[in-house]
């Protein structure tokens, strides 16, 4: 009562906590209640997800986030919406607009599900906005059961949903990963292509070709480069696939979460001619720090958390996922996409290459490594 009489939303989002799972409080019922007693006004919506923090991660809150969108709000009316549904997965305010960028560019509408682009990265105008203009409307989320189709993009993070609304609402949907370097860019594109039912311009294929010719240009520092991935599941699985193609070698792959879906999905990707990896889901850094210990990598990609790991060990650390709590700026700038796979190199590269000019010795200091 107090959130609607003060500050008067159109919805308010409801997460459980541990407590609350504890003692076995039924949202869905107090919520109705709240309704019929005319605490929740006419017109106004109060949606919830179950979030204790004894089960799963914050990946698998974040699903259940994003599967009550559906579950509440996705109606089915008979028509039939022109916007290709994207369920992005847990993706940065600057990965949300790339996307978004790349659909404007195909001229294939789509309906983001969520959003938070210009919402947590709101330019700061000098004006006080108590809600900002981004993000997606409640009527786009009604509208999710009318689309013709889905993308959701990580299996951990975005298929839950996209089952949902199959479910409920009969939208068929492509089960990708990630777009996150050049594959998973290409089969994202390819799909939404399909499902707007338009045809490439020029301006993507420039931009794929730009990445080819930097990945090409610089391969040789990557060549059999024996790495360290870890981090949330979805990200962690593209970045891997990302790594093998430009030549690198995962040595260490792991995620906290929890499942053999994430093991599987990764030992596909490396079913090749590769050396085997040590492949982990419910690991810890502790276990990666031994590891790597005993048999050291020359490079570690992932979350914040892994600087620890990085400055005992003298191994450079580029910082990819989630939190990254030490530095600034990698909400500003995409991952995902062509452009968010050519940062992405740059930032492999110089990391590699910084490391090269400050162990190097003096002979071999040279003006181009």
């Amino acid at each position: 009562m107090n959130i609607f009489s003060i500050y008067n939303p159109d919805i308010v989002a409801v997460h459980t906590t541990c407590l609350s799972e504890v003692i076995g409080d039924d949202i869905p019922t107090i919520i109705k209640k709240s309704r019929d007693e005319g605490k929740i006004p006419e017109g106004k919506v109060v949606i919830h997800a179950n979030t204790p923090s004894f089960v799963g991660s914050n990946v698998t809150g974040f699903a259940n986030m994003c599967t009550a969108f559906v579950t509440y709000l996705a109606e089915k009316s008979g028509g039939t919406t022109t916007p290709t549904n994207v369920f992005p997965g847990w993706l940065d305010p600057s990965d949300m607009r790339e996307i978004k960028r790349l659909a404007a560019e195909l001229r294939a509408p789509i309906t983001l599900c969520p959003d938070t682009s210009d919402v947590l990265d709101l330019p700061q105008t000098g004006i006080y906005e108590m809600y900002p203009k981004g993000g997606t409307t409640l009527a786009q989320l009604k509208g999710l059961g009318d689309s013709p189709r889905t993308i959701a993009l990580g299996k951990f993070t975005a298929h839950p949903a996209a089952e949902a609304l199959e479910k409920k609402c009969g939208v068929p949907f492509d089960a990708l990963d990630a777009p996150i370097g050049l594959t998973n860019t290409d089969l994202f594109i390819d799909a939404l292509r399909q499902a707007a039912g338009v045809e490439v311009p020029a301006s993507i294929e420039a931009e794929r070709g730009r990445l080819l010719d930097a990945m090409s240009d610089i391969g040789q520092y990557f060549h059999n480069v024996p790495v360290a991935i870890f981090g949330d599941p979805d990200t962690v699985i593209a970045v891997t696939r990302f790594a093998l193609e430009l030549g690198m070698v995962p040595k260490y792959v792991f995620t906290g979460a929890t499942g053999k879906a994430f093991e599987n999905r990764v030992n596909e990707l490396l079913d090749g001619p590769i050396p085997p990896a040590i492949v982990k889901a419910q690991a810890d850094l502790l276990e990666l720090h031994e590891r790597i210990k005993a048999d050291p990598v020359k490079l570690i990609i992932g979350n914040t958390h892994g600087k620890h790991i990085a400055r005992a060990e003298d191994i450079p650390l580029v910082r990819v996922g989630f939190p990254i709590l030490d530095r600034i700026g990698h909400r500003l700038f995409p991952t995902v996409g062509y452009r968010g796979a050519m940062r992405l190199l740059e930032k492999f590269s110089d990391a590699m290459l910084d490391y090269r000019d400050r162990t190097c010795s003096e002979e071999w200091f040279e003006l181009v490594q």
